[in-house]
C-alpha cells in the first residue's frame, strides 16, 4: 500500500535552466545581443486537489505506462478469444517444375509433360483456394481465461499506480499548502515583532523603558525576518516540486486551494470499503486465479489436440474453373487431424510442477496482502483519530497563546512585565500557530491514507 508521506519526507530535486536568445540583427553585424529575459507569468491560478490529480495523471510517465499495460492486457484477452475461432485464408500460388522430357497421364487434361520432382503433380500448377483452419483443445480455452485473469491483474495494477500517484500528489499538495500557511504565520510574527519595536521605541522616548528593550525587540525582528525568508524559500521549493507534475513550466505561478475538512468516518465503514475496493487485494486474487489457470494450461499438454481443415478452390495445371476437357477444377477437400502426446521426456510434468510452484507463491502473496491490509487499516485509522483529537487541543493552544500575548503586552505597557516576557509570549504564539498548521496537515494526510485504502480519492 502506498502511504502518503509527511511533509518534508523525500523532497524532489529540480534544476531549472534558462535559455539565451540572440537578435537576428545583432548577429548579422557580428555583435552579440544582450540576453532576453524570460517574462515570468503574473497571473496566479488556484489549484484544487482534484485538478492537481487530473493534471498529474496526464503528465506522469509511470502512470501512463501502467495505463498502457492495462489497455494492452485487454487487447490480449480479445486476441485469445479470437484464437478460438476458425481462421480463413485465401491462398494463391503458382508452381513451376522443370520437365524431365517424358509424358504422363496424371493431369486432368490428358497427356502432359512429366515434372522432374515426383512430389509435384504437373510442370505448371496453379492454386487459388480459401482455407479454413480450426484447432480444438483445452489449452486454447484456458488461454482465454488466463488472458481475462491477466487483464484483471493489469487493471488492479493500474489502480495501484493511480493510488500511488495520488499519494505522491497529495503529499506535495498538502506540503505546499502547509508551506503557504507557514509563510502567513511567519509574516504575522514578523509584523508583530515590528510592532513591538515601535512600542519599545516609543516607551524609550518617554523614558519608560530602557534601550536594552529596543535592542531585544530589534533582534527579534531580525530573527523573524530570517524565519520568514526561510519559509518563503521552502514554499517556493514545494511549489516547484508540485509544479513538475502539473505544468509544462514548473515555474508557473499558482496557489493551492485546500478542500473542505471532512470528519473521520466510522472504523467499521472504513473496513468494509477497504475490503471491497482495495486494489492490492484484487490484484492478489487475480494473480492466484491466473496461477491456477497456468496449472490447468500446463496439464492440457497431456491431452490430444484436434485440428480441422477445409479447403475450397482450384489446384490444377490451369488457372481456370474448368479444364480443357470439361473437367471441373473447382472443388474442396477436408481433413481432421488428432495429435496424441505419447512421450516428451517429462517436460510436460516439469511444466506442471513449475506452474504449481508459482501458484503456491501466489497463495502466500494473497495471505500476506490480507494481513497487511488489516494492519494498515488499524494503523491509519488510529493515526487519523489521534490527529483529529489533537486538532481541538492545538486550536485551544493558539487561542490561549494569542490571549497571553495580548495580556503580556498590556502588562508591558503598564511596566508590569519585562521585554523578555513579551518576546516569550510572541514565540509561544508563533510556535502554537505552526503546531496547528502541522496538526492540520497531519490529519489531512492521515485521512488521505484511509481514503486511498477505500478508493474514495
Amino acid at each position: 500500500m502506498t502511504r502518503v508521506r509527511e511533509e518534508g519526507a523525500g523532497p524532489c530535486r529540480l534544476t531549472v535552466c534558462g535559455s539565451v536568445f540572440f537578435a537576428a540583427m545583432g548577429l548579422a553585424h557580428g555583435q552579440q545581443a544582450p540576453p532576453r529575459p524570460i517574462a515570468a507569468p503574473t497571473l496566479q491560478s488556484a489549484v484544487t486537489l482534484d485538478e492537481a490529480l487530473a493534471r498529474a495523471r496526464a503528465n506522469q510517465p509511470a502512470f501512463a505506462a501502467a495505463r498502457a499495460a492495462s489497455e494492452s492486457a485487454s487487447l490480449d484477452r480479445s486476441i485469445a478469444r479470437a484464437a478460438l475461432l476458425p481462421t480463413v485464408t485465401y491462398h494463391n500460388a503458382y508452381l513451376y517444375t522443370e520437365p524431365n522430357g517424358a509424358k504422363n497421364q496424371a493431369g486432368a487434361s490428358g497427356s502432359q509433360a512429366a515434372p522432374k520432382f515426383i512430389a509435384n503433380n504437373a510442370v505448371r500448377e496453379y492454386a487459388s483456394q480459401a482455407v479454413v483452419n480450426e484447432t480444438l483443445g483445452l489449452a486454447q480455452a484456458t488461454n482465454v481465461s488466463r488472458a481475462s485473469a491477466a487483464e484483471a491483474v493489469a487493471k488492479a495494477e493500474l489502480e495501484i499506480a493511480r493510488r500511488g500517484l495520488t499519494a505522491a500528489v497529495a503529499t506535495l499538495f498538502y506540503g505546499t499548502a502547509t508551506a503557504q500557511e507557514r509563510v502567513e504565520v511567519e509574516r504575522r510574527a514578523a509584523d508583530e515583532a515590528v510592532s513591538f519595536v515601535t512600542l519599545t521605541s516609543e516607551r524609550e522616548a518617554e523614558r519608560e523603558a530602557a534601550h536594552a528593550d529596543v535592542l531585544k525587540a530589534e533582534l527579534t525582528v531580525q530573527q523573524r525576518q530570517r524565519d520568514l525568508a526561510d519559509a518563503q524559500l521552502a514554499m517556493e521549493k514545494s511549489k516547484l516540486d508540485l509544479g513538475v507534475l502539473l505544468f509544462e513550466d514548473p515555474r508557473s505561478p499558482y496557489t493551492v486551494s485546500l478542500p473542505a475538512e471532512k470528519p473521520l468516518p466510522l472504523q467499521a465503514e472504513i473496513e468494509v470499503a477497504a475490503q471491497a475496493g482495495n486494489p492490492e487485494l484484487r490484484s492478489a486474487f487475480a494473480s492466484l486465479k491466473a496461477a491456477n489457470l497456468d496449472v490447468r494450461a500446463a496439464r492440457a499438454a497431456y491431452l490430444p489436440d484436434v485440428a480441422l481443415n477445409y479447403t475450397y478452390g482450384i489446384d490444377a495445371e490451369q488457372a481456370a474453373v474448368n479444364g480443357p476437357t470439361g473437367v471441373r477444377n473447382l472443388g474442396y477437400s477436408a481433413s481432421v487431424t488428432v495429435d496424441i502426446p505419447v512421450w516428451d521426456w517429462f517436460s510436460t510434468q516439469h511444466k506442471v510442477r513449475q506452474a504449481q510452484i508459482q501458484r503456491d507463491s501466489a497463495k502466500v502473496a494473497l495471505t500476506a496482502t490480507q494481513r497487511n491490509l488489516i494492519a494498515q487499516l488499524e494503523e491509519f485509522y488510529n493515526e487519523a483519530a489521534l490527529a483529529e483529537r489533537q486538532l481541538a487541543s492545538l486550536k485551544l493552544s493558539v487561542d490561549t497563546a494569542r490571549e497571553s500575548l495580548r495580556l503580556t503586552r498590556l502588562r508591558y505597557n503598564s511596566s508590569e512585565a519585562t521585554v523578555f516576557e513579551v518576546v516569550d509570549a510572541q514565540n509561544s504564539l508563533t510556535t502554537a500557530e505552526l503546531g496547528l498548521v502541522d496538526g492540520n496537515v497531519r490529519y489531512r494526510l492521515a485521512l488521505a491514507n484511509l481514503q486511498l485504502l477505500t478508493g474514495t480519492i
